[in-house]
């Protein structure tokens, strides 16, 4: 028997679609907002007269940011650490959240080392110690002391933890009585079905490791070695016009600061733009199924 929906369904149905329209479009207006931005003239941006569509329009905020062999260096930079540090951020959240996804009984200290874990979200050491940490090993103004100090993230653990929590335990048991052992086990049972855990846990990480500015400022000394977010916040937030070269210093009479910190926004977001559709649907069952246990 077909059931038709009621007007009140219909009209609760019809003012969600509505309402998450207005959502959708109040997200994307301030992004094609900075678009058009870094697009328009530095008199028309200066003046406010930008709303969706660029005024004077002329590329020139982002030719004065790809010109700069710095950028080029720092987006590289951020290339290699994102690579690195997301795939030793799922390696470490993987191995770590197998064992303690067992039961109390299984791994005795279990609950021990979940909380060993999750006082880190509670209590952090400081920025001085981690400071000197990172001096003592000798990993300052290098791409793993960008890394390391986020190695093991907390969250991710706790999300893959139950995640795993949820693959029926016959798979496990299959697996032992054929002879395979815990390694085996993760990595042949435990990944191939934890493909949207695995998804969420990398953007996750891989979205921090890209914005993340603060550190590179902290742990490198030569500008050489910044990621593109700290490399971006000195140059363009701070106005550095030091060591400008004549090309540089003819656009800078044509640009003002505003449309060059919305090329400087569009740019940094560009990339994540470009991979998150991709792993969209992957994101959300990921986090869907690692928020509960059946």
């Amino acid at each position: 028997m077909v059931e038709y929906p009621s007007l009140g369904r219909k009209l609760f149905a019809g003012f969600n679609y509505a309402f998450l329209l207005a959502m959708a479009v109040a997200c994307l207006f301030p992004l094609v907002h900075v678009l058009a931005v870094s697009f328009s003239s530095s008199t028309a941006a200066g003046n406010g007269l930008v709303k969706l569509w660029p005024v004077g329009f002329n590329a020139k905020a982002y030719a004065f940011v790809l010109h700069k062999e710095a950028f080029l260096l720092s987006f590289l930079v951020s290339v290699k650490r994102v690579a690195l540090g997301t795939l030793i951020n799922v390696l470490m959240t993987v191995m770590i959240a197998y064992p303690l996804a067992k039961e109390a009984n299984v791994f005795r200290f279990r609950t021990f080392y979940v909380w060993y874990f999750f006082v880190t979200v509670l209590f952090g050491g400081g920025l001085i110690p981690l400071y000197m940490i990172m001096k003592m090993t000798g990993v300052l103004d290098t791409v793993w002391a960008l890394i390391l100090p986020g190695a093991v993230p907390v969250f991710s653990i706790l999300l893959m933890l139950n995640f795993f929590r949820t693959l029926p335990r016959d798979l496990e048991e299959a697996a032992f009585i054929d002879g395979a052992g815990h390694w085996a086990t993760l990595w042949r049972v435990y990944v191939p079905l934890s493909a949207p855990g695995i998804a969420t846990i990398s953007l996750l990480s891989l979205v921090g490791h890209w914005n993340s500015w603060f550190d590179g400022i902290i742990y490198m000394s030569d500008p050489d070695h910044y990621p593109l977010q700290s490399y971006l916040q000195t140059v363009v937030i701070q106005t550095n016009t030091s060591g400008l070269d004549e090309q540089d210093a003819e656009l800078m009479k044509e640009l003002s600061n505003r449309t060059i910190k919305a090329a400087q926004i569009f740019l940094a977001a560009l990339p994540i733009l470009l991979v998150y559709p991709f792993l969209q649907k992957f994101f959300i069952k990921g986090v869907v199924l690692g928020s509960v246990k059946e």
